[in-house]
């Protein structure tokens, strides 16, 4: 691309797109970085800059860009079909994919309904948990549990359950009545760090014990609260939320979008804990990140609530234009092929290790408060005081500098606020690894972190 072409591109980028989470006169001035090819760990700018996609382009990239793989098998699919409506039909991209999600995820999700994004999985959780709820006869149990700090999507269903105040607050007046929970989060816990796995729990139970008759389901995020601030937490607050779910009747539902698929280094969050929810939303890393499709997986017995004659009128009446498309699909399978013959978990284990080491590393610096890290994630959340874990104004938009001196020195550093996190591509090598290391050193020096 010439100069002239880029130019052209960046001034109509400026005149004509709304770009999404950004205060667009951020960039009345400033270029948004125009990218014009990527391949393996990395994403090349229309400058010839060359950027590690440290945070796998939205958390949706696992094997990697441009994977030779995946490209043939949507060549292969584009031979026969790019997309046929799915109510009334099927095809068999979308039933081989549904029958190795059921082998895959955890025991007793037994039936999968297709939509194209990982929002749309989680209203569809939602819908179904109320609607099975009101046709078992319970129709008091219409709200749901959500904890601080998650985050579950931009739709209105998915942001009544959205604890992230900076995303969701100025919605609320659209929103439906749910109850909020504490975040399990340590380092940040308003009582006893020691305990707070028991008083985040026991805060849960207190809430069913007051309210199970009213409540639907609870939606979590397995292991790690992304969104919210890379927060990671025990598997065991999972298990002992899954055993008060079970105690007083409540659909655990597992927003399983963005930590699926081998991120925190097993292959679903909820494979830490040893559970199975009553529904998993998938999405995100289910195409390694080359087309929208979301999953969103339930048991036998909420399935069979819907299950009955046309006039009794309990059908799910959900759907869309692109429900189980099958190119989506296609990739789908090829990527889980990628696991199954070329051992990814044990490549991400190996990173993973890697990744801890590294991540270490930062505890020298002044402003590093917190380093989390479980998987092929990793998170530092910088504060102004150490000592008094205070946070730096949000006025100085700290994360937004490192953000901008990590395009200086050629590695994608999006930040969540003042935390920077790591959401690493399974095909880095430890040589790789290490160089993108070296540059968030870089960064962190020049910014005097």
């Amino acid at each position: 691309m010439n100069e002239e072409q880029r130019r052209t591109l960046l001034d109509a980028d400026r005149r004509f797109v709304w770009h999404p989470f950004t205060q667009m006169k951020d960039y009345a001035t400033a270029d948004h970085v125009l990218i014009e090819r990527a391949q393996g760990p990395f994403v090349y700018g229309s400058d010839g800059q060359r950027y590690y996609d440290a945070v796998s382009s939205w958390w949706v990239n696992i094997h990697g860009h441009n994977h030779p793989r995946i490209n043939e098998a949507i060549a292969r699919q584009l031979e026969s079909m790019e997309h046929v409506m799915f109510s009334g039909f099927t095809h068999q991209p979308a039933i081989e994919l549904a029958s190795r999600l059921v082998a895959i995820t955890p025991e007793g999700l037994d039936k999968v309904f297709y939509s194209d994004n990982g929002s749309t999985a989680v209203e569809v959780a939602l819908k179904m948990s109320f609607q099975y709820w009101r046709q078992v006869g319970k129709t008091d149990k219409t709200r749901f549990v959500f904890l601080d700090n998650g985050y579950h999507g931009d739709t209105i269903g998915a942001v009544s359950v959205g604890g992230v105040d900076l995303y969701h607050k100025l919605y609320k007046p659209l929103l439906f009545a749910t109850f909020q929970a504490p975040s399990p989060y340590q380092y940040r816990w308003p009582g006893n760090a020691d305990a707070f796995v028991e008083e985040a729990v026991g805060a849960v139970e207190e809430l069913f014990a007051a309210h199970a008759d009213e409540i639907a389901g609870m939606i979590v995020e397995p292991m790690i609260q992304a969104a919210g601030g890379m927060i990671i937490y025990p598997a065991e607050y999972l298990r002992r939320v899954r055993d008060l779910c079970d105690r007083y009747g409540v659909h655990l539902i597992a927003d399983e979008v963005a930590v699926g698929f081998g991120r925190t280094g097993r292959m679903f969050g909820c494979n830490h804990a040893d559970v199975s929810p009553d529904i998993m939303c998938l999405s995100k890393g289910l195409t390694a990140g080359y087309v929208p499709l979301s999953v969103t997986l339930c048991t036998q017995q909420i399935y069979d609530a819907f299950y009955d004659d046309y006039d009794t009128v309990k059908t799910f009446f959900h759907g869309h234009s692109f429900t189980a498309n099958p190119i989506g699909c296609a990739v789908a399978l090829e990527s889980l092929n990628i696991f199954d013959q070329e051992d990814t978990m044990r490549t991400v284990a190996r990173l993973s290790a890697q990744l801890s080491e590294e991540l270490k590393q930062f505890a020298a610096y002044e402003h590093v408060g917190d380093i989390r890290h479980l998987g092929m994630v990793g998170a530092l959340e910088l504060v102004s005081d150490r000592a008094s874990r205070r946070s730096f104004p949000f006025q100085e938009r700290i994360g937004q500098r490192v953000y901008q001196e990590g395009l200086r020195q050629g590695v994608i550093l999006r930040p969540l606020g003042d935390t920077i996190y790591f959401w690493l591509q399974y095909c880095l090598t430890p040589e790789q690894m290490h160089d993108l290391f070296l540059r968030t050193h870089r960064v962190f020096q020049t910014l005097q972190l």
